[in-house]
């Protein structure tokens, strides 16, 4: 089954709600919810709407909480929305297909491995070749890739629960890409990762996506892993969308400022707070943060009476803002 564009993931409208138990603190309250509970709806997600073609490797963002973990259970079929609809090469998620099930893989930092903890890597991966009909043939060749990727060799024939978080992670990722799935859900994929598996594995997601056309919805809180493998970013707060586009925009989309960096000769007379809020002033080099329909304005006015050696105008870092935005809600 096919999806009828170059769209393989769809999600319109994609709503999850949940009925939690609430009650006031007290003997007396516990045991009247034994006989009348009350509850409350709390919106996981929103009215989500995006799409996202073969071959894309897309951040999922947001602060803790926002729905990102919520979104990806929905597009893998874990979890059934409340209300709108998601597609996901063709397939209704939530029906839990065959076909559609071996199509995707979803692999979550938190549990990298399921099942029997007393099997040894090399099983898991025998059970996943006879769980997906993986031809020995496309197995062993699939395999000594990942071995050779992710440094497998002295771990195959260890028990699961002797890993360390870091060596299931590693284990985890291969056998989520053992049967080379065309849609890669990533959920905080390199928790527990050394900087050189963290970067073989951006390295091989990127190659991997790039060359058999595969889809990647990925979640991570490290930007420089999302700015190294993401081409577009959805930025979801609260279960609604915030932003989707290129990830250059986000700070351009969330910040109503730009900050004018610029270099003096020492000077202490000036009274910096007369052209925008102060960042930084160390060294002969001051930044400056400057309303954006006020930085044309601002920068003459330095040129002319600062006289400074060298002035630049740029965006405000994406790290300060997202921070922000995760704090303090909207930063503009």
């Amino acid at each position: 089954m096919t999806p009828p564009s170059d769209d393989v993931i769809i999600v319109e409208e994609l709503t999850r709600t949940y009925r939690v138990p609430i009650r006031a603190g007290g003997l007396r309250a516990a045991l009247a919810s034994v006989i009348r509970r009350e509850f409350r709806t709390v919106e996981a997600v929103t009215r989500l709407s995006f799409r996202v073609p073969a071959g894309q490797v897309v951040g999922l963002i947001g602060p803790n909480g926002a729905g990102k973990t919520t979104t990806m259970k929905l597009l893998a079929g874990v979890l059934q929305p409340t209300a709108g609809a998601a597609t996901v090469l063709g397939f209704r998620p939530g029906r839990r297909e065959r076909t559609f099930l071996a199509s995707i893989a979803l692999l979550r930092g938190s549990q990298p491995i399921g099942g029997a903890t007393e099997l040894t890597v090399q099983d898991q991966f025998q059970f996943r070749r006879l769980l997906y009909e993986i031809p020995r043939p496309d197995y062993t060749t699939h395999l000594a890739e990942l071995e050779d990727l992710l440094g497998l060799g002295d771990l195959l024939h260890r028990q699961v629960r002797a890993l360390s978080l870091g060596q299931r992670m590693r284990a985890g990722l291969a056998l989520a890409l053992l049967h080379r799935p065309r849609v890669l859900f990533l959920d905080e994929p390199t928790i527990g990762l050394d900087a050189s598996a963290a970067l073989a594995f951006r390295d091989f997601v990127a190659r991997y996506a790039a060359t058999t056309g595969a889809a990647v919805i990925l979640t991570s809180h490290y930007l420089a892993e999302v700015e190294a493998l993401c081409s577009r970013v959805i930025l979801i707060d609260r279960g609604r969308l915030r932003f989707d586009g290129a990830l250059p925009a986000l700070a351009r989309s969330l910040a109503s400022w730009k900050e004018i960096r610029l270099s003096h000769d020492g000077r202490r007379d000036v009274a910096w707070s007369a052209y925008g809020e102060l960042v930084d002033d160390r060294d002969g080099s001051v930044s400056l943060r400057v309303d954006r329909d006020r930085v044309p304005e601002v920068a003459a006015r330095l040129l002319a009476e600062v006289r400074p050696t060298d002035v630049s105008v740029v965006d405000p870092p994406l790290e300060l803002v997202l921070d922000r935005f995760y704090r303090e809600g909207d930063p503009r």
